[in-house]
């Protein structure tokens, strides 16, 4: 077999289709809740902690000015961007809970098409009854 044709019945393998459609809509919700958090949760966010973009909250550690945005600090010498970091943290945490809920929900209904397992029905007196006088036979 070929290295090619290998390759060929490995990427069309079940598995590996499905994870690849995973990740492509894996990336396209990972943008949605980027901007549901960039744009919905954070200003709000930011405005009560000072009118803000808090993004752009930082603390300087090349004795920048306080008064510069992330971008022109960043030029001017090393940062500790904090807020950006809690904006991605955010973005994290509201993508693993809802990842987290739609896990719980595909659970459930797997459970509830799962037939309930069947309890033996008990032997039959006349099929007990041949047992015995196999095994009376066999003495």
């Amino acid at each position: 077999m070929t290295m090619m044709s290998e390759f060929r019945q490995f990427a069309m393998k079940g598995n590996v289709v499905d994870l690849a459609v995973g990740v492509i809509i894996g990336g396209a919700f990972g943008k949605i809740v980027d901007s549901l958090v960039q744009d919905i949760i954070m200003p709000p966010i930011g405005r009560l902690f000072g009118g803000l973009d808090f993004a752009n909250y930082y603390i300087p550690l090349n004795n920048q000015a306080m008064n510069l945005t992330l971008v022109e600090a960043k030029k001017a010498g090393a940062v500790l961007a904090y807020g950006n970091f809690l904006t991605i943290l955010l973005n994290f945490i509201i993508l693993a809970f809802i990842i987290f809920q739609m896990i719980r929900l595909m659970n459930k209904l797997r459970r509830a098409e799962e037939p309930p397992a069947v309890a033996a029905a008990p032997t039959p007196e006349d099929v007990l009854l041949l047992r015995e006088i196999r095994d009376s036979l066999k003495k």
